[in-house]
């Protein structure tokens, strides 16, 4: 067999060698790269505005909206603010927000987090009124109604104090219900404490909330990448650190058994945090598990992706999406992220 090619001298089409270089070549992937239109027809992986679920901080109405100094375009918010930003994000196709709540008071165990005008619960009932088609999920940890800054109750252990797994149940079932009363569509608990999960549970289910869901965080990591959300939350710790809770960077077996005792105890949805550090948990869980599988894309990665795009030293939307679209990649069907408003107004624009 020969190969033709144009003759540059005189415009005549003739063979070449069968040994000239690419003569040989019948299979070239890059005919399915050559335009922006065949690489869509081709993507294997797609993320939408649906898949992803948008964070947001509820203050007292008594505090202002303030930006948060480490993570630009993000915002402590007001209820009215917050249902605003709400139906901004369902109108661009964003179907579910995660909140976070920043009480007036705190103290040393949490107890304005399961007060029925507690900025969440407030924020819940005028999303639900408002934005009756959102779903509303939301954070169920301590951390930012201690006053220690902790994730449940802390107990002095031969003069160590420690966060006490079995008291701090007690205290997660309340602020959950509470939250449920509200009228959130799931509950996700984020504190790591042993067995949290069936508590949780059972105590809806024994006031007939079996309609709530629980999104469980469950295999979080102890990450430096949460350092900008503790400011945002006001939920850094006044002693020790969170490990002796939260999971060691290093362990990926652990995460598996962590991940199948939340779920073996009632959780509707699992979840990795963070994501990006953290891909192979989240490929790991899709493999192993059937329940849907969200991960969260923390505020240090966001973070560093608006800190270096303000320098010019990279292309922040492009690495957004190479970003988002790598956490979808892994096997997360949904994907917590505060790009969520930048990516479905770039999504509407494409």
């Amino acid at each position: 067999m020969t190969t033709k090619t144009l003759d540059q001298k005189n415009d005549v089409i003739s063979p070449l060698a069968p040994s000239a270089p690419g003569s040989d070549l019948t299979r070239r992937p890059r005919r399915l790269r050559r335009s922006e239109s065949i690489r869509s027809l081709v993507r294997e992986t797609v993320v939408r505005p649906e898949d992803l679920i948008y964070p947001l901080f509820a203050v007292p109405n008594s505090r202002p909206k303030i930006e948060i100094g480490s993570m630009p375009g993000v915002w402590q918010l007001r209820v009215r603010e917050i249902v605003e930003e709400a139906a901004r994000a369902f109108d661009a196709g964003i179907r579910a927000v995660l909140l976070f709540g920043i009480p007036e008071m705190k103290d040393a165990i949490g107890s304005t987090s399961w007060d029925p005008s507690g900025p969440v619960q407030a924020a819940t009932e005028a999303i639900k009124r408002s934005v009756p088609q959102m779903t509303v999920i939301t954070d169920v940890c301590l951390c930012e109604y201690t006053d220690h800054g902790h994730c449940g109750a802390i107990v002095d252990k031969a003069g160590t104090k420690e966060v006490d797994n079995d008291q701090t149940l007690e205290l997660l079932v309340r602020q959950a219900i509470s939250f449920a009363n509200a009228g959130a569509d799931f509950v996700a608990p984020s504190d790591m404490m042993d067995g949290r999960i069936g508590a949780i549970r059972r105590g809806l289910d024994a006031r007939g909330m079996t309609d709530i869901g629980i999104m469980a965080y469950s295999a979080k990591y102890a990450s430096g990448f949460y350092g900008p959300f503790r400011e945002a939350a006001e939920s850094a710790p006044q002693f020790g650190d969170r490990r002796s809770y939260q999971m060691d960077p290093a362990n990926t077996r652990e995460a598996m058994r962590e991940i199948a005792l939340d779920v073996e105890e009632g959780a509707d949805i699992i979840m990795v945090k963070p994501a990006l550090s953290y891909l192979d948990i989240i490929r790991g869980a899709r493999e192993n598990f059937e329940l849907p599988v969200a991960a969260y894309n923390v505020s240090g990665e966001y973070s560093m992706v608006k800190a270096a795009a303000e320098r010019g030293w990279i292309d922040g939307p492009r690495v957004m999406n190479e970003i988002l679209t790598s956490i979808k990649r892994a096997g997360a069907d949904l994907i917590i992220t505060y790009h969520a408003m930048e990516f479905a107004a770039g999504s509407r624009q494409s």
